[in-house]
Parts: C-alpha cells; structure tokens; sequence
C-alpha cells in the first residue's frame, strides 16, 4: 500500500493464541478515510469479532486489552455508545464488525472507515487491534454482552497499532 501526499500510516503485528499471526497497515487519507488491510493466518474457519480496544496493553497477551479481567471491553469507544456494526450510526469506534477465515485458516483484511483516525483526539495509535474467538453478533443478538462486546467471545489475537515510517 502506497501513501499519497498528505496521508499517515499506521502498523500492528498481530500475535496470538496457537499460532495465530498477522499483520495489518493502517493508511489514513486525507478525506479522512482509514483503510485497513492485512491478513491474519492460523484462525479457525469462520467469522471473528475484528475490534480495536481502548488500551494496548499486552503485559499479560490480549486479556490486558480489557480493563480489568472481570470486565469485558472496552472497545475504543470515545462517544460513549453502544456496540454495533461498522455501518451502524450509533457503535463504539472500534466496532469494526467480522473478518472471515478460509478453510485455510486465513482472513485476508479490507476494512474503510472513517472513525478509526491515526491522527487527533481520537487516534488509535497506542492502542490495541483484537481478533476475537468468535463471530460479533453486532449488537443485535440478545445476548447480555450484546450491546457491550457483541459477544464474541475470547481474544485469540492481538496487537499495538504504532505509527509506520514512510521509509
């Protein structure tokens, strides 16, 4: 992935649980665009939850991204909303919805949004990307979790988002 004049890039190296590896570029455009692309391997078939959480804390593997160990969350959520799809008006900032794994075992990534900033108030630099176990039911499963995670279950994998050179 190429910048253009005017754009800032990002990176996060993506270790986890079995063997799961991966990695992602983060470029924000100067419409405010962020895309992310990457590929993530080792997964079980299947949908997972695809977020970015508020702390990048991996002291302790993915299980630091959370505030607390009996606390589920929090995805990087700065207006205070409910969990939803990446579509949806009102979702954590971090909602970015699933990533699908082949047979395989491979997610190939592609993900535009614009609340995902590398830059400003709001950026998610410093902060954790997490592939979770589980499938997110976006926030319309019913589930007590539903409305907080999307109930997707365990972090199998993890990363910290960091600025990348242009270099």
């Amino acid at each position: 992935m190429e910048a253009a004049k005017g754009t800032v890039k990002g990176v996060a190296i993506i270790i986890g649980d079995n063997n799961i590896r991966g990695s992602l570029q983060f470029l924000q455009h100067p419409n405010g665009t962020t895309h992310v692309t990457g590929r993530v391997t080792g997964l079980s078939q299947g949908f997972h939850g695809f977020h970015i959480h508020a702390f990048g804390d991996t002291t302790n593997g993915c299980n630091s991204t959370v505030l607390t160990s009996s606390t589920p969350g929090p995805h990087f959520n700065p207006f205070k909303k409910d969990h939803g799809a990446p579509s949806d008006d009102k979702r954590h900032a971090g909602d970015l919805g699933n990533i699908a794994a082949g047979p395989d075992g491979v997610a190939e990534i592609s993900i535009r949004d614009r609340q995902i900033p590398l830059t400003g108030v709001h950026s998610i630099i410093g902060r954790a990307v997490v592939v979770h176990a589980d499938p997110d039911d976006l926030g319309r499963g019913g589930h007590e979790l539903s409305k907080t995670t999307g109930n997707a279950g365990a972090r199998v994998a993890c990363g910290i988002i960091g600025l990348q050179s242009s270099v």
